[in-house]
């Protein structure tokens, strides 16, 4: 699976973005695909994850109700909506996939095998 990661910028306080992952393989609907973010100085927390039944969605609590996670299995994507951002949003966000993990690991950034390249997201206020 290759990633490739779209969609960041710099946005006011209480602004949106989306970012998209594109995903390639013949597995994409067999996948987990989620979110992570590093801040500078700051280890990759988990941001939002979708498991590969494609009904199960995981969310830090930081974020819960603001952002969602869905794919577009015709465009073999998998977006992040970020509403109400706030200063402390801003990082670098990266897309990951894995095939095999399982539920429980979820949030865990080294049960997935797939990275895509970050993309910045900056929150001004």
């Amino acid at each position: 699976v290759q990633l490739q990661a779209s969609g960041g910028g710099s946005v006011e306080v209480g602004g949106s973005l989306r970012l998209s992952c594109a995903a390639s393989g013949r597995t994409f609907r067999q996948t987990t695909l989620a979110w992570f973010r590093q801040a500078p100085g700051k280890e990759r927390e988990f941001v939002a994850a979708l498991f590969r039944n494609g009904v199960s969605t995981h969310y830090a609590d930081s974020v819960k109700g603001r952002f969602t996670i869905f794919r577009d299995n015709a465009k073999n994507t998998v977006n992040l909506q970020m509403n109400s951002l706030k200063p402390e949003d801003t990082a670098v966000y990266y897309c990951a996939a894995d095939n095999n993990l399982i539920q429980s690991s979820i949030r865990t950034s080294s049960a997935y095998h797939y990275w895509g390249q970050g993309t910045q997201v900056t929150v001004s206020s």
